[in-house]
């Protein structure tokens, strides 16, 4: 019998609205200075509230932490500073209980070289099983195809072992060797550490790194057959056990290249749409809608039980590898002045500082990511427009406590300010005593209570996480304009006119809806009507970026508005 996990609905990840965030950043229960799984049960009631339906934990297992935890030492424990098994599973409980979802990560690609398996790796004599595990040549001339993508700090996909006498592979940092996924010893693990937590109750699994599971000689050793069996065999394991489960794929690539995770529907259900989150930087930045349009054309359908994850920025650095040369180009000049902005190929900046703290349009850029056709993923503390701090190492000046008050630590933490992981931030425009979730819930205006009726709205109408895109094609390449449609059954149909305003100034779009002729258009935020559409071109205003959410209702649907 299949074990069911927290919900009955097989495709509840279309509806979802996910939450990312990094335990040891939200909440310190035990003021050492370190956000744990108990400090994060005590917040759960906020994550209700938020409108949330899914929470997405970044790794705590234990892990010599030298990559943010996704240097794994063992997949089956939670890392000491973040709590126990005990704390995870009565997190999972809590969640559960409020109706939340609970995904975490699955590194599939690679382990901390402190792993005990790489450790044997190293001891064992070349051939053997335990050896086999990793990727081990005796020259760095095999896979010379393999792009390097940590460009910033690795200069080879190789690194000598003085203990093996022989290089290891990894696609990431030289403490990160790559599994081996030609030995049937790697899958039998990684099928019994998944099985572990979904035997916990765990609702969803994010697969990391999964383009470059597999090598080759004589590719680029990204996304090849044997790398998509190995993801359906994870995928046939957990629909012979489990029901209503989930794999999210985390593949940095071109649409048409992600693509193929899906499967038949039988590999991943979701996975990043990473092209986009750019190219949304871009259009705002140049007030032109072609990048967005652009990207999603080149977008291909995809199964049915399947869905696209949507972010408008996480925990890593704004990507930019999947843009051209003079994309890239144009990013770095728009939105990362300062050098010390940038890492590998992207820039390490959150949400509200790439807009200048421009209030329309950190709105503008969340209307986009909570209509448009997927599931869109928020990252902690940019409900509330939190700030980062790009003098900090790595990407960790994204990833500083989660700022709750204007009290000691941004009420983080109890501990020292010294013992904190990293710093909070202090500056005058993004400091926890500005911008915190208590002074937020006591202003009705604020980004957090915006945020909150945004989502709640979203979650009213189905047709956003699973009706279809229809672009509209005004002159005014200004405005990006686009219908959300769903059929419902019994002959009710939803449909959404999502109207956006890119540019700095006001702007006029006549809109082509004669297919929608006799339509009652009602603004979604405020239940306003607007004027009935006719076979005549559709005029709107829209102030500088802004945006307008508008269901077309048949005319004998509208209900009588009250009179003032």
């Amino acid at each position: 019998m299949k074990k069911i996990a927290s919900t009955s609905d097989p495709l509840w990840y279309k509806d979802a609205i996910i939450y990312e965030l990094h335990v040891r950043a939200f909440a310190d229960s035990n003021n050492d200075g370190i956000g744990d799984l108990p400090g994060l049960m005590s917040r759960l009631e906020y994550l209700k509230d938020l409108g949330i339906t899914c929470i997405w934990l970044l790794p705590f297992f234990p892990s010599p932490l030298r990559d943010d935890g996704y240097d794994i030492s063992n997949y089956t424990d939670v890392h000491p500073a973040y709590g126990t098994l005990g704390d995870f599973k009565a997190f999972l409980d809590a969640a559960h209980l409020r109706g939340l979802q609970v995904m975490i990560e699955l590194v599939v690609n690679h382990t901390s070289d402190q792993h005990p398996w790489f450790k044997a790796a190293r001891q064992a004599p070349p051939g053997s099983a335990e050896r086999n595990m990793y990727v081990w040549s005796d020259s760095e001339e095999k896979y010379k195809d393999a792009r390097i993508i940590f460009t910033d700090t690795e200069k080879s996909n190789w690194t000598w072992d003085d203990t093996a006498k022989a290089y290891y592979w990894h696609r990431f940092f030289s403490h990160q060797p790559d599994l081996n996924y030609d030995s049937p010893l790697v899958m039998e693990e990684m099928l019994k550490a998944m099985r572990f937590w979904l035997d916990m109750g765990v609702d969803a699994l994010r697969l990391d790194a999964i383009p470059y599971l597999c090598e080759r000689d004589g590719t680029s050793c990204e996304n090849l057959p044997e790398t998509h069996a190995a993801v359906k065999t994870l995928r046939s394991a957990i629909d012979a056990g489990y029901a209503n489960r989930l794999i999210l794929a985390e593949a940095n690539q071109w649409p048409a290249d992600v693509r193929p995770y899906f499967g038949d529907g039988d590999e991943c259900q979701m996975a990043f749409h990473f092209p986009l989150m750019p190219r949304i930087y871009m259009a705002l930045r140049q007030e032109d809608r072609l990048p967005i349009t652009d990207i999603m054309a080149q977008t291909p359908p995809i199964p049915d039980n399947c869905q696209w994850a949507l972010f408008l920025r996480n925990h890593d650095e704004l990507t930019l590898e999947m843009v051209t040369n003079d994309e890239r180009d144009y990013m770095y000049f728009a939105y990362s002045a300062d050098p010390r902005m940038r890492i590998n190929v992207g820039i390490r900046r959150r949400l509200a500082p790439l807009v200048d703290n421009n209030r329309r349009r950190i709105e503008l850029l969340n209307s986009l990511l909570l209509s448009f056709p997927g599931t869109p993923i928020l990252y902690y503390g940019d409900e509330i427009g939190m700030g980062d701090n790009i003098y900090l190492g790595d990407r960790n000046g994204v990833r500083t406590p989660m700022q709750w008050t204007s009290d000691r630590n941004a009420g983080f933490s109890k501990c020292d300010p010294a013992r904190l992981y990293l710093p909070v931030v202090m500056d005058p425009i993004y400091g926890y005593q500005v911008v915190n979730v208590e002074a937020q819930l006591s202003d009705q205006s604020s980004l957090l209570h915006w945020t909150r009726n945004m989502i709640a709205l979203r979650k009213l109408f189905q047709v956003f996480g699973r009706g279809t895109l229809t672009f509209l094609n005004p002159s005014n390449r200004k405005i990006l304009a686009y219908l959300r449609e769903l059929n419902q059954g019994d002959g009710f149909r939803e449909t959404v006119l999502c109207v956006a305003n890119l540019s700095r100034f006001a702007q006029p779009v006549t809109l082509d809806l004669a297919d929608y002729a006799g339509c009652e258009p009602v603004e979604m935020l405020g239940y306003v009507r607007f004027p009935t559409v006719t076979r005549d071109p559709y005029v709107l205003t829209l102030a500088p970026y802004s945006f307008i959410w508008l269901e077309l209702q048949v005319a004998s649907a509208v209900e009588e508005m009250p009179v003032d």
